[in-house]
């Protein structure tokens, strides 16, 4: 017995994702017009010894570089090409215009990295008088009017649909500039079976590997089984789960006060292997500095605090503390960070060769509430109105003059440790 295909309930909905083209590379030639800017093999990302490639210009990816690719082996495959770091700052700077661009034409955006952002449009037919493939191109030229980048923007009626579109509206050369494709309503199903099982979002490798076992490689595979056949193949949610997605199905909606992400992080590869407690607090010190201050920009706080250290011999290792109510200051942040390193490096004393912060389960910031002076001590974990007083002094002061406008002495004291990549 075959089960017909899901109706699209959501065929009214006009879901937009924008992203941006080769983002960290055209966020580095903009902080570097003169410089990098006239480099045509370009390489962003870590250093060439122990570095990891975060993006790469057209040039070069025509050569076999991609992103996540050891920057040393991204050399060999490119040996022309200029290494640049991160601009972070200014590929933070960049995000926001982007959004604030994007947010003229809809008040409902996701953010769903720093270069991607859902829109959703529905409701908008009349006020703009134009079919979604015309608003969209509008869009790409207003972000490169305001921004100097060129975004691709894919559409359809689900989050799925648009961002299978954008990949396909992407340019092929960075001359070629943002493209726009919308796959119209009721042609979903036809536009996701002309794909590769391994381009649907979510069907990562391992998963991969067991359709492949069953034969299934490309969409049109699959779509020759009902989902009687794939619940007994791969259990019943997971069946039906891969039933709905190549058939374009997804009722995700696009929520503009969802977290960017379920967790943010920061974390440094050493160029060097690092042993000294006082050189990894130190650069502890940054990362979780660094982190708090992303979550408080993004409107939220955490429960849950994570510092990964990963050691000279590539094993990996990770603690975790949830506390008792979400933070976002600076000192229960760091003070958590630090017992967590400290636990870390009592099991395994061995040189580093990266270490990371993380904050996960973030909620929604919320008004401060009064402490009474006459409350007792509290635990160093939780966080204080004084906490956020100061804090929020030193957010105003570095979102003035930067991020050196105002440092703890131990960021400064002595000489930081070797770096490598940072994310």
């Amino acid at each position: 017995m075959t089960t017909s295909p899901p109706s699209q309930a959501h065929s009214g909905r006009r879901i937009l994702l924008a992203d941006a083209d080769a983002f960290y590379v055209a966020v580095a030639r903009l902080a570097d017009p003169d410089g990098v800017g006239k480099e045509s093999f370009l390489i962003v990302g870590g250093s060439s010894t122990r570095g990891v490639v975060t993006s790469a210009s057209y040039e070069a990816r025509q050569l076999g570089v991609h992103s996540a690719m050891p920057t040393a082996r991204a050399l060999r495959l490119c040996p022309q090409a200029v290494v640049v770091p991160v601009p972070r700052d200014l590929c933070s700077r960049k995000s926001r215009e982007i959004r604030e661009v994007l947010e003229r034409f809809s008040p409902v955006v996701e953010p769903a990295s720093i270069d991607e952002f859902y829109v959703d449009m529905s409701g908008t037919e009349q006020l703009y008088a134009e079919d979604l493939t015309a608003t969209a191109r509008r869009m790409c030229h207003a972000v490169l009017e305001a921004t100097g980048l060129s975004i691709s923007i894919g559409g359809g009626t689900s989050r799925l649909v648009a961002k299978l579109a954008a990949k396909k509206a992407k340019p092929r050369r960075e001359t070629d500039g943002g493209g726009v494709y919308v796959v119209p309503p009721g042609e979903e199903a036809a536009f996701v079976s002309k794909l590769k099982l391994a381009e649907i979002p979510m069907i990562g490798p391992k998963f991969q590997d067991r359709l492949a076992e069953r034969g299934l490689r490309a969409v049109s595979e699959a779509l020759r089984h009902d989902v009687t056949v794939l619940q007994q193949w791969f259990g019943k949610r997971t069946g039906r789960w891969l039933y709905d997605r190549i058939r374009g199905v997804d009722s995700g909606q696009v929520e503009e006060s969802r977290p960017r992400s379920k967790s943010m992080s920061h974390e440094e590869t050493f160029s060097e292997d690092v042993n000294s407690d006082e050189n990894l607090g130190r650069e502890l010190l940054r990362l979780a500095l660094r982190v708090a201050a992303d979550v408080r920009r993004s409107g939220y706080r955490a429960r849950t605090v994570t510092v990964k250290i990963r050691d000279w011999d590539f094993n990996t290792r990770q603690a975790s503390e949830t506390l008792s109510e979400p933070v976002s200051a600076d000192r229960p942040v760091l003070e958590t960070a630090q017992g967590l390193l400290k636990r870390l490096r009592r099991k395994r004393r061995v040189p580093a060769r990266l270490l990371g912060v993380a904050l996960s389960q973030l909620v929604r910031e919320q008004a401060p509430v009064q402490v009474s002076m006459f409350d007792q001590p509290i635990a160093p974990a939780t966080e204080t109105e004084k906490d956020r007083a100061i804090t929020h002094v030193v957010d105003d002061i570095n979102a003035k003059f930067g991020r050196q406008g105002i440092r703890r002495g131990a960021e400064v004291g002595k000489p930081k440790p070797p770096r490598g990549r940072q994310d």
